[in-house]
Parts: structure tokens; sequence; C-alpha cells
């Protein structure tokens, strides 16, 4: 079961014209998309979609719409916000079951951080990954992974096979034991695996 129930409403009116019109009702304008059925110019409340929003459960969630009382079970594909208002502006909806796999971003969160060793020393958390992509049955999307730094030392890894995904669920990349995090010495980054230097440089938390 879905944590959000969005109302919505068929537009008649499509292209720019009637998405301008639904703004100026105070609605959201958006398309509705994918499964068995084609795409549809929908609406949602605007007040209702700020306070998905606010939930933080809007997005990489499965949400239910609600037209009518026909419900079906979606997930937010993308968002658009208005650059000056940061309003949001249109959405985009794709229909999904909740055993159905899709791919998702999930943001990490690290505990535990006072029962590192190399942290404690005065070693420095270097987050490569701040998410991670991963196939997931859309029903069991969840918050967040959680890598838990106990017992790491000054040159330890986290490494995705140190964290336990929701079952049914796998990472997108399959090919390595990618670096989520490592324990470095202030002042000197530790290397990380070859292959995760396209992923950008490292971002030091303290």
């Amino acid at each position: 079961m879905a944590d959000l129930v969005l109302s919505v409403e068929v537009r008649e009116r499509t292209g720019k014209g009637g998405a301008r019109e639904a703004r100026r009702q105070g609605l959201v304008p958006g398309i509705l998309y994918g499964g068995k059925l084609g795409p549809v110019s929908i609406a949602l409340k605007f007040n209702e979609v700020i306070k998905a929003l606010n939930s933080g459960k809007f997005l990489a969630h499965m949400i239910e719409i609600d037209h009518k009382g026909d419900k079906q079970s979606v997930i937010c594909q993308d968002i658009q916000f208005h650059p000056v208002t940061d309003n949001p502006e249109h959405v985009d909806l794709y229909r999904v079951d909740e055993d159905q796999v899709i791919s998702v971003e999930v943001p990490v969160h690290f505990i535990n951080e006072e029962a590192s060793p190399g942290l404690k020393r005065g070693g420095v958390l270097n987050v490569v990954r701040h998410e991670v992509e991963i196939n997931v049955p859309a029903g069991s999307i969840p918050e967040e992974l959680v890598a838990d730094v106990t017992g790491l030392d000054i040159g330890d890894n986290v490494k995705i096979s140190n964290i336990t995904l929701p079952k049914g669920a796998s990472p997108t990349i399959t090919d390595r034991d990618f670096t989520i995090a490592t324990i470095a010495s202030r002042g000197g980054a530790v290397e990380t695996d070859s292959d995760e230097g396209e992923e950008g440089e490292e971002e030091t938390e303290e």
C-alpha cells in the first residue's frame, strides 16, 4: 500500500496553453504514462503536491493517484520546478505494479561513526557515493540504505556488499563490489578502487 494518495484530474486541453491554464487554476500539470495504457495529460492539486514533497515520500517512492475512485500505483519519474519560486511546474508519473522491479536512486545514511576507531583517531569519512542506484520492487523502495562504520579504521572502505538491501533488490552495477565510502587520514585521502575514478572527486565530511 502506497503511503501517499493524490487526487488527479484529466486535462482536456494539452500543450503549453493547457499547462498554463492548469497552473492558473491552482493545479500542477503532468503526464501519466507507462504500462499497457497510453499517455494521459493530468493535473494534480498544487497544495497536495507541496504536502507530498514536504513529506519526503513523493520522489523515488511508490504513490497512488485517485481519479474519481479509480486508483493507480505510480512512481514520480521527473518533476520540474520554477527557476525563481521553486514551485512545482510539471510532473511525470509512471504507472507501476507493486511487484514491478524499477531502478531508483536511494540515499546512503552512515551510522555508528562514534564506533569507528579511524574516525575516533582523527580520520575523516570520505563519501564516494551519497546515493546508490538499485533495482527494487516498486512496493519495497527503502527510505535509505544504511552503512555501518563500526570497527572501521583508517584505510578501510565501505563496499556495496557491506550494505543490506531490501528483499528482491540489487545494485544496478553488478560487475564489481564498488566503494561507498572510505576512512581517510586527516589531510590525506585514501585511494579507492581504480574503477571509482569516473565517479568524480571524493567529498569529505567531518
